[in-house]
């Protein structure tokens, strides 16, 4: 049992690092093939931060990470992206984002070398508290509980509210929008600085579990892609129902055989595409 709630904790996480992918899919129609190198790079961000001001508390940072990551998002919507969507061609910003891809790694091995690194989460990371007999870390519950604030935040900012509803207007219909008024460039830059905010927080989450280099990217953009494609295309709580089952499957094999526990993800993911390749959710919103 207590692989299983530990599992469903580190599935938050895993359902954070496809959050932002599946906002950019459910909005754009686009893959962002940089959204591994977008998390590497919110936990060396969040790496330096905690370096610079060590006497603040190291989940404090996690603000300016989101800041950042939201920048970065929206100048790589409005500088590149906006231009390769234009073009009609949906393997214009697949190929472009895959590029990117790479041009990150090894920009990043450039500037930060290939060590491994990692984030002292400092009291709150070796914290417990006992649920049911149960000893249960009290940083992952957080992070699940974040993860839980951030989907039903999201879903709710688009089903709720005005630019919500622009969001999913543009989303089915980009050119009638236009007649609206509404400038679709503007919301897919808002949209891009909100994905790649949740990957770079997701990022700096995952840093101070576990070590970190410029070549974890392809790793954690399977992870997101996986949780995508098993909570359902254009479904977030899908997204996050992904994750945790992922995070179980991965802790329950690795109890059994401790060298391929992510190989048990992985085939939970196949599985997944051939007995319900529609998705946990179906497609549903």
């Amino acid at each position: 049992m207590s692989t299983v709630i530990n599992g469903a904790l580190l599935g938050g996480l895993y359902g954070l690092f496809g959050l932002g992918l599946a906002l950019v899919f459910g909005v754009m129609r686009v893959v962002n093939l940089a959204h591994g190198e977008f998390i590497v790079l919110g936990a060396y961000a969040g790496f330096f931060l905690v370096g610079l001001v060590p006497q603040l508390p190291p989940w404090l940072m996690l603000l300016p990470v989101l800041a950042l990551g939201y920048g970065a998002g929206w100048l790589l919507q409005a500088g590149l992206l906006n231009r390769a969507v234009k073009g009609g061609d949906p393997l214009t910003p697949l190929m472009l984002t895959f590029g990117l891809s790479v041009v990150l790694r090894n920009g990043m091995v450039a500037l930060f070398g290939a060590d491994s690194k990692a984030v002292d989460a400092g009291a709150l990371g070796s914290a417990g508290v006992d649920v049911m007999g149960l000893r249960l870390g009290v940083y992952p519950l957080l992070v699940l509980l974040l993860a839980v604030l951030l989907f039903g935040g999201l879903q709710w900012w688009l089903k709720r509210t005005e630019f919500g509803r622009i969001v999913r207007a543009t989303a089915d219909a980009p050119e009638v929008v236009r007649l609206m008024g509404v400038a679709p460039d503007r919301v897919f830059r808002r949209v891009m600085g909100l994905a790649i905010a949740c990957a770079a927080g997701a990022g700096y989450l995952l840093a101070q579990r576990t070590l970190f280099t410029p070549f974890s990217g392809a790793e954690r953009m399977l992870i997101a892609f996986e949780v995508v494609i098993i909570g359902g295309l254009g479904s977030f709580w899908g997204a996050l129902g992904g994750g945790v089952l992922l995070g179980i499957a991965q802790l329950v094999g690795q109890k059994f055989d401790s060298n391929a526990g992510p190989l048990y993800a992985h085939l939970l993911f196949v599985l997944t595409l051939v007995l319900r390749p529609q998705g946990l959710a179906g497609g549903r919103r």
